[in-house]
């Protein structure tokens, strides 16, 4: 079933792939004419064709966002591998020990998941060494620009088997439905990922729990892009 929704998702009709031409062609006549003497049509289709390409370049990266998001729920259908939790998270940029990145001030909501791989090592006290898998679908915010953003991340976890009280580290990948904000140039659609959460359980299944989230393109777009940090705070179901 899941196959058959991402192969779905991977071909789901976008917009016309016409508006790239449009863009082209009326981004030569803007530069090779002063903005006077461009005809009220010519403006009008122009900025169009500029709303729907970076509705279209939206629209893509959310179904490739949640084709991600699907392909990291497959191994639930494995017997050693099982979902964890399931939550919410967010907070703002900051500072951080990675440095000063960010050139302005973001904000990150997601909904995430969470699924125990079968690796790991744990005493008879239950302390140990396990691993996991983690997926996310949400939205990324700055100077009243949106866009969407999709992670996966396998990671290591520190602590109880129970999922009492865990030291989590992830490294993976992010999809973005745009790379240019007001002030900020963050390279380009796909993002390297880290972070580090401390996790804990507070009533029944119910936890809480604190991410720091990097989010950079490495270096893989060019030395003008710059990274985002953020403070991530999560409220989670745990099974």
């Amino acid at each position: 079933m899941e196959y058959r929704a991402i192969s779905a998702i991977l071909s789901f009709p976008v917009l016309p792939s016409n508006s790239y031409t449009l863009i082209a062609h009326f981004t030569r006549n803007i530069e090779g004419n002063s903005a006077g003497s461009l005809s009220r049509d010519d403006t009008a289709l122009y900025a169009m064709s500029r709303g729907e390409s970076k509705l279209r370049m939206i629209v893509q990266a959310t179904m490739v966002g949640l084709a991600l998001f699907l392909l990291a729920s497959l191994p639930v259908q494995a017997e050693e591998v099982r979902l964890n939790s399931i939550g919410v998270r967010g907070g703002p940029t900051g500072g951080s020990p990675i440095g000063d990145l960010e050139t302005q001030y973001f904000k990150e909501y997601d909904l995430m998941a969470n699924w125990l791989l079968p690796w790991g090592w744990y005493s008879e006290s239950g302390w140990g060494v396990g691993s996991r898998l983690m997926g996310s679908v949400g939205a990324m915010t700055a100077s009243g620009d949106t866009a969407f953003v999709s992670t996966v991340l396998p990671g290591i976890v520190l602590g109880k088997k129970d999922g009492w009280l865990s030291l989590e580290f992830g490294a993976g990948g992010a999809i973005l439905s745009q790379q240019h904000f007001a002030h900020q140039n963050v390279g380009g659609l796909f993002q390297l990922v880290a972070d580090m959460a401390i996790r804990a359980k507070v009533y029944g299944g119910l936890g809480v729990g604190y991410w720091f989230h990097h989010m950079s393109d490495a270096g893989l777009y060019g030395e003008d892009a710059h990274g985002t940090d953020f403070h991530m705070i999560e409220v989670s179901y745990r099974f």
